[in-house]
């Protein structure tokens, strides 16, 4: 088999998944119930965020919080300060991609 497949968690609690993380990408998989998110943090690398299900709710460097529904991709410089939120009722989930992997890019 060429192809390596992977499966998605369907836990109902907050998940963070790493399903990929090798010298190409990180591939993160995650879900969030209202009031839950990440913490504050700085992005290290390219960030590619897709809202899958639900709003995401986002504040990036010193702006206010965004909404972005679902079906939404986000593109997210390398470092920049992030509030990954979710502030709705709805399950919100989230698939992340950064490229160059983070283990790849450039430290300043």
């Amino acid at each position: 088999m060429i192809e390596q497949p992977f499966e998605l968690s369907t836990s109902l609690e907050r998940t963070i998944q790493k399903v990929v993380q090798d010298d190409n990408v990180d591939y993160i998989y995650m879900r969030f119930n209202q009031g839950e998110g990440l913490p504050e943090h700085y992005s290290n690398s390219n960030v590619y965020m897709t809202v899958v299900e639900g709003v995401l709710s986002i504040a990036l460097d010193d702006q206010d919080y965004h909404d972005y529904p679902a079906r939404t991709l986000l593109k997210i410089p390398y470092h920049i300060k992030m509030n990954v939120q979710n502030h709705h009722d709805e399950l919100l989930v989230l698939i992340v991609v950064k490229a160059p992997a983070p283990k790849n890019y450039p430290r300043e």
